[in-house]
């Protein structure tokens, strides 16, 4: 960009290499069950693109690269992408029939299309599959709620047993995941304290994944009667057994 503004500019294309730093991998959250489908790997991202003040379009790099590539071109050769799979805990629990909560807005819900995916996959094997609860957030329904129709499926087949979408942007006073959470705090204590319910938060490091964690807290300490000291070694004592699992991003 600053070469486009200063044509005068000439460095040599060795000196640019040189200081040109190498761009680090990006990682997205694969939205599929391998089981569903063996052959690829879906993913869920947001193509950041902005104007300056300047007046100039800026875009993200990974996403907007990939979305330019098309899977066949004219001459027929595949768009190649170099890739890699990185070992993650963040996974289903062993035993289909431990509950699972799951918390993710916007694209990250990612991961859990995959782990719905997964236990709708797993029911019609005819398995028994715990209590799957999903709790989404988006701005607006009409605008950004991801996977509308196929949650609304899940839903309906029993897949997903409970949706819960929260709309920010949808009437006066904002509304988060983080209030649904609260709302069902009696519920999601007795999966977590008596049924061994694994959580899943996926999303914004900074914001959404601290305000949800606190409002486990304030939810383990309001509904199992606690002090609030209690119930952040309680959460923390979840998470050290890889019953609290992150996937986050800043």
């Amino acid at each position: 960009a600053i070469l486009q503004d200063y044509p005068s500019l000439r460095p040599p294309i060795d000196h640019l290499c040189e200081l040109l730093p190498r761009l680090q991998a990006r990682y997205y959250s694969i939205a599929s069950s391998s089981k569903v489908h063996p052959n690829s790997v879906h993913i869920c991202a947001v193509a950041v693109e902005y104007e300056t003040k300047a007046g100039r379009v800026n875009k993200g790099v990974a996403t907007s690269w990939l979305r330019a590539k098309e899977p066949a071109g004219e001459n027929g050769r595949r768009a190649l992408v170099p890739m890699f799979v990185r070992k993650s805990q963040f996974r289903l629990p062993y035993k289909a029939t431990t509950p699972v909560i799951m918390v993710g807005p916007g694209t990250g819900v990612a991961p859990f299309i995959g782990f719905i995916q997964e236990r709708a996959w797993l029911r019609q094997q005819g398995k028994e599959v715990g209590e799957t609860l999903l709790y989404y957030g988006c701005r607006r329904a009409g605008a950004d709620y991801l996977y509308r129709e196929e949650l609304a499926g899940f839903q309906k087949d029993g897949s997903l047993t409970q949706l819960s979408v929260a709309f920010s942007r949808e009437q006066p006073h904002k509304v988060y995941v983080q209030h649904l959470l609260r709302r069902d705090k009696e519920h999601l204590w007795r999966l977590i304290h008596e049924a061994g319910a694994h959580i899943y938060v996926c999303g914004d490091a900074r914001n959404m994944a601290r305000d949800v964690q606190n409002t486990f807290y304030d939810i383990v300490a309001e509904a199992g009667a606690m002090e609030h000291a209690q119930a952040v070694d309680y959460v923390k004592k979840l998470m050290t057994k890889g019953r609290y699992s992150l996937d986050v991003w800043s």
